[in-house]
């Protein structure tokens, strides 16, 4: 089938789901039938995302979770399959960055990076799995990586090197999957400047954020939710394995 219709009263997991990219996916893919559970630390934030989508006729749950917990993560799954039988679609969404140089950057701010961005990443796939694999599922796997995968930008050494990883472990699932001759899909998607919190927190500094956001139109949340749409209508021999995305006007 070459339409979202596949999908239709299965489940999406979305991580980092509370702003951004990750709240503009979980509206999107509950517009289309999915299912959606949505996972953050800001619980206010969830509970009125899970509103705004059930005013539109959709199904959400919202599960405040850690990810640097393995205890929320185990718990962020069981919830899930309890209430909707399993996860068909995960989106690995969350991710952290702070400006933090490899020359004096903090410790616990690399950790975090690390922990976020590729430790809780792989653990949340692995339980997907799992549970994809007992119920014989046709799952799909998708991170969203970032441009920073792919290029060095300036002193962003240690969050750069997170988002390589997320390309590296993209390429590595979808090589085991190939061994196990499985159905599961694995898609990462590499967007460019999207409009979020994002640069506020990376330079803690909204001033630093207007400059990022301004200097030409970049991308909005809701360009990359379509994306994803995109890469989850393909018909069944079709897999999207590495989307670059940028600004029309973005150089590097």
């Amino acid at each position: 089938m070459s339409d979202l219709s596949r999908w239709n009263d299965k489940c999406a997991l979305i991580t980092g789901a509370s702003s951004g990219i990750g709240r503009a996916i979980a509206i999107r893919l509950a517009q289309a039938g999915l299912n959606v559970v949505v996972c953050a630390r800001r619980e206010d934030r969830l509970k009125k995302l899970v509103e705004e989508i059930e005013s539109q006729g959709g199904t959400a749950l919202a599960i405040a979770t850690d990810l640097r917990d393995q205890a929320a993560i185990d718990n962020l799954f069981e919830r899930t399959i309890d209430t909707f039988g399993g996860v068909d679609v995960l989106v690995n969404n969350a991710g952290f960055g702070k400006d933090q140089s490899l020359f004096d950057g903090d410790t616990e701010t690399w950790r975090a990076m690390l922990e976020v961005n590729v430790l809780a990443l792989c653990i949340c796939t692995r339980e997907a799995l799992r549970d994809m694999d007992r119920r014989d599922a046709r799952g799909h796997i998708i991170h969203i990586g970032s441009m920073s995968g792919h290029r060095v930008p300036g002193p962003a050494g240690m969050y750069s090197a997170t988002k390589y990883a997320v390309r590296s472990l993209t390429e590595g699932l979808r090589r085991e999957l190939r061994a196990r001759e499985s159905d599961i899909r694995v898609t990462a998607i590499s967007p460019g400047f999207v409009e979020t919190e994002f640069a506020e927190v990376y330079h803690d500094s909204a001033d630093k954020a207007r400059q990022t956001y301004q200097r030409f139109k970049v991308l909005q949340p809701e360009d990359v939710a379509n994306t994803i749409a995109h890469v989850l209508a393909a018909p069944d021999h079709v897999q999207y394995h590495d989307v670059l995305m940028r600004p029309t006007h973005q150089e590097s």
